[in-house]
């Protein structure tokens, strides 16, 4: 009996086994199929997050570092304080770029392909990625780039760094390529294109005023190379109207992806409370900035500015006071210190502005005081980059960033480009309208600031910080470059220098 039950137990076992193998590979294809996935590569929907991302990648903590804004907390104020233990959120841009619009970028070249009919999505596509590579490069100097996001597709793991020099000029020609392969005939990415929904002309007008702006970087260490690509950008056209600004809008709710990521940084880390106390992280704008905007009775000052007083967001010129970065304590006054305007600055749904009209004006005037342009003079294109900055804020905030033509005159009446002036003196006009006139684009102004030395922002140094009192001329490499790709960054630094924050990169000279 018990032979039997042992025998029946092992053919029952033996029937379950057939069905259970037959349950498995029945229907196995459809059964192990995500239906909310994709097996291809879909560039249109790639591209979208990649645009996301590059924009989200704007380094907002030198927000401080150009001296916009200061905290009394050390963490949050690294950027104005440039503090030790708090070093390494200086390479959050570097550990963030690779993974998203990096390699996401990588991805939609491959999956478009070689299809001719297809030749402006990968025109765009390689446009956009100068973009990204060109703000990671001008923040670390060499970097994984030709050998960059082949992780997947060539399991090239530890990338080489490519030279500065290098890098700049492949994203020339990249960009050569691709805004004269441009062709208005054929198909783009549409609305899958958040910057001009797949308009060939207006990316054109990006690609070239990104020439424009890394051909001006050159100035210091390849002057002959420098004239040449401006010169060039210049014939092809580059933004000079506010409808052709390249900017990336926000629906302002739902997930954070469709928020402004500047606003929405500072409204959850500092300014959600909306009392001018409770601030989070302790951030406020700072003296310089602040002082700055009162003291040349700056109409961009009640655009960008309010200090909460009996509880309510007051513009009021008057009351506008920007708090020292030295402080180390919360002031007890601290409510009376000028913070970001909810309306603009924080507005969820405002547009990120990715290359303006104004900087364009700004970088032709210096190409004009060079003499490398003679449409206009440095002094008109000077007058044209405020009046466009001061524009741009009704872009961003509507009627509470609007700022009218009687005041946009009366203020340039009184800031004339002096043109009797040295060469040195009127870059140092230019450039601190330039810094003034980009804002919040901090990372742009970083750039512009190490290549001009203007605005003459006076460095802090503030106790235990990572500089010796000095304005750092790049950021650090993350740590874990040190150990994952050991031999990469021992080469890197062989060639470049110390992973220091006083290093200076290929085009930052002396």
């Amino acid at each position: 009996m018990k032979k039997n039950i042992t025998k029946y137990t092992y053919c029952l076992l033996v029937m379950l086994g057939i069905i259970t193998a037959q349950s498995c590979t029945k229907n196995f294809d459809t059964l192990n199929v995500n239906p909310n996935a994709s097996s291809k590569a879909i560039p249109q929907y790639i591209f979208t997050k990649a645009e996301y991302d590059g924009t989200t990648r704007m380094l907002d903590l030198l927000l401080g570092t150009m001296q916009y804004t200061t905290s009394f907390n050390d963490v949050a104020g690294f950027g104005s304080k440039y503090v030790l233990s708090q070093s390494q959120q200086s390479a959050a841009a570097f550990t963030n770029a690779y993974p998203n619009e990096i390699n996401e970028l990588v991805e939609v070249i491959k999956a478009i392909g070689t299809d001719a009919s297809q030749v402006n999505l990968v025109a765009e596509a390689r446009i956009w990625r100068v973009y990204c590579f060109s703000r990671l490069t001008d923040l670390y100097g060499d970097i994984p780039y030709s050998q960059a996001g082949q992780g997947y597709n060539q399991a090239i793991y530890k990338p080489v760094y490519d030279a500065q020099k290098d890098i700049y000029a492949d994203l020339l020609k990249e960009l050569d390529q691709a805004a004269t392969s441009l062709d208005a005939s054929k198909a783009t990415f549409g609305a899958a294109d958040l910057i001009y929904g797949g308009n060939t002309d207006k990316w054109k007008k990006f690609a070239y005023s990104l020439m424009l702006r890394c051909a001006m970087r050159m100035t210091k260490v390849d002057v002959t190379s420098a004239q040449a690509w401006a010169t060039k950008a210049i014939a092809g056209g580059v933004i000079l109207n506010d409808a052709d600004i390249a900017k990336v809008s926000y629906v302002g709710s739902g997930q954070d992806i469709n928020k402004n990521p500047m606003a929405n940084d500072l409204w959850n880390n500092d300014y959600v409370a909306q009392d001018g106390v409770t601030n989070t992280e302790g951030g406020k704008y700072q003296d310089v900035f602040i002082s700055y905007l009162k003291t040349n009775k700056d109409p961009r000052l009640g655009a960008v500015s309010i200090v909460y007083n009996g509880g309510v967001a007051d513009t009021t010129s008057a009351i506008q006071k920007g708090m020292s970065s030295s402080l180390n304590t919360k002031p007890v006054d601290f409510v009376t210190y000028s913070e970001p305007n909810p309306k603009t600055i924080l507005l969820l749904n405002s547009p990120r502005l990715v290359f303006t009209a104004a900087e364009s004006y700004f970088l032709l005037s210096e190409a004009a005081l060079r003499g490398w342009y003679s449409a206009s003079t440095a002094s008109a294109l000077y007058q044209n980059g405020i009046s466009a900055s001061m524009r741009q804020w009704a872009i961003i905030g509507g009627s509470a960033g609007a700022i009218s033509n009687l005041q946009i005159n009366t203020y340039i009446s009184y800031h004339q480009l002096n043109t009797a002036g040295t060469f040195d003196q009127q870059m140092g006009q230019i450039y601190t309208q330039f810094w003034v006139g980009i804002f919040p684009d901090a990372q742009e102004v970083f750039a512009s600031y190490r290549r001009t030395g203007y605005p003459a922002l006076v460095p802090n140094n503030y106790v235990g910080n990572a500089t010796g009192g000095k304005i750092f001329r790049r950021m650090l490499y993350p740590i874990s470059e040190q150990n994952l790709n050991a031999a990469s960054y021992a080469a890197v630094l062989a060639r470049q220098g110390s992973d220091d924050f006083l290093t200076r990169i290929w085009w930052d000279k002396q």
